[in-house]
């Protein structure tokens, strides 16, 4: 009887404290579930798009409640963007490249993210060339993730080959060497790419512009012509360059690998494939030779951006702000794939006093922006198309320009 007491009594113990555990559960609030921030952005190459997950997990620990969806786009990235945020399917956070900032800003599908910014985040750390890309209208509506410059790629040994111990500083330099470094180790001395994304600072450097303030071309312009000569000049009368397809490349960075060229005017972007392609090419880089006494580059960035209709703005900046951030962009920045847009983060890595890196850096100060307005399509087509026509011996530079600039205007007219 005593045994069948105890065994009622602990019977009863425990009946009474899964009750009060059930009702002390039941009590509890529930966490809510976490919120999902998608995140698209073009393919990059393996390497890459395993750095950023790993950024975005980092990400997601710090912030549980956030869970984010991130889609790579793999072709007519800037087409499926347009089509998704007319059709109210966008990202919430997505890619923006510099050149088709001015078009995005001004259409309100943008996010303004100037309420978001606080101090904290310190803006004044961001390189202001680079964050004014995705200025308008005085809203910031992008915040640059990285960047590159161009700079001056050059073969030492043949160089050395030839007794040249430094890197050329002046254009005209930049030619002599160009003529005796031809035929020696490499066929050509100077590897040309004849598009507008590798020519506008060189019209930009003799006071030119490729755009006037209403978003028409005037590349045709006297000034800038002059810079255009340049190319035409050492191409035509010297001899001493090459386009990629003279000899049989598809790039700038591969006729230079390949010993076609012994100098060549490339990105950032470079660096890693040559060291990975070429390890035994030995080369070294310098900022672009001063062309009519000025300091001149080019300088492409990408930023993100959130949609305007993004459901869950806040946990959208927080993704953002973490990505452009110290912690974030020193991340993904850290193997060299990209130069970091912040200047505290630069100096981190050491990139400002790194070898190969260090002249690209420089050039963010003085570089023009690949940006074009709100129509850079009619612009950049018509521009290399009748320039390339030019190298070729097929048509004057001022006939050539002015066929290019008046066909590219009238295009822009057409669509605005």
């Amino acid at each position: 009887m005593r045994k069948k007491r105890l065994f009622n009594f602990l019977g009863l113990v425990i009946t009474i404290a899964i009750a009060l555990i059930s009702c002390h559960n039941l009590l509890l609030p529930k966490s809510p579930p976490p919120i999902t921030v998608k995140l698209s952005g073009w393919t990059g190459n393996p390497l890459e798009q395993t750095l950023l997950k790993q950024v975005i997990q980092d990400f997601e620990k710090q912030q549980s409640q956030i869970k984010v969806k991130y889609e790579a786009i793999a072709d007519q990235y800037m087409d499926v963007i347009k089509t998704r945020l007319v059709g109210e399917a966008a990202p919430d956070v997505f890619y923006l490249d510099a050149l088709e900032a001015p078009f995005f800003m001004g259409q309100n599908v943008l996010e303004p993210l100037d309420k978001y910014i606080n101090p904290k985040f310190d803006l004044t750390d961001i390189e202001p060339k680079l964050l004014n890309n995705f200025t308008y209208q005085n809203h910031i509506y992008g915040l640059p993730k990285d960047y590159s410059t161009l700079a001056l790629f050059y073969n030492k040994k043949a160089f050395n080959q030839i007794g040249l111990t430094s890197p050329p500083t002046s254009w005209e330099q930049l030619r002599t060497y160009a003529k005796q470094l031809t035929g020696k180790l490499n066929k050509y001395g100077f590897g040309e790419i004849p598009e507008l994304a590798r020519q506008a600072y060189k019209i930009t450097a003799f006071g030119g512009e490729i755009i006037d303030k209403n978003g028409y071309a005037t590349f045709a312009n006297n000034p800038g012509l002059q810079g255009l000569e340049l190319v035409i000049n050492q191409y035509q009368k010297d001899r001493s360059s090459a386009q990629k397809s003279d000899v049989g490349t598809n790039s700038g960075s591969e006729m230079f690998g390949q010993n076609k060229v012994a100098m060549v005017i490339e990105g950032n972007w470079a660096i890693p494939y040559l060291q990975e392609t070429f390890p035994k090419l030995e080369f070294a880089t310098a900022e672009i030779p001063k062309i009519n006494n000025q300091q001149a580059t080019m300088v492409f960035t990408v930023a993100y951006v959130m949609n305007k209709q993004a459901p869950h703005k806040l946990a959208a900046w927080k993704l953002i702000s973490y990505l452009t951030g110290k912690e974030g962009m020193k991340k993904w920045t850290s193997k060299g794939f990209a130069l970091p847009a912040r200047k505290s983060v630069a100096q981190q890595l050491g990139y400002d006093q790194d070898p190969l890196r260090a002249s690209l850096v420089a050039g963010v100060n003085y570089a023009t922006p690949w940006q074009l307005g709100k129509y850079p399509a009619a612009i950049i087509n018509n521009f290399d198309n009748q320039f390339i026509s030019v190298l070729l011996g097929q048509q004057p530079l001022k006939q050539a320009m002015l066929k290019a600039q008046n066909a590219a205007n009238q295009q822009i007219q057409a669509d605005m």
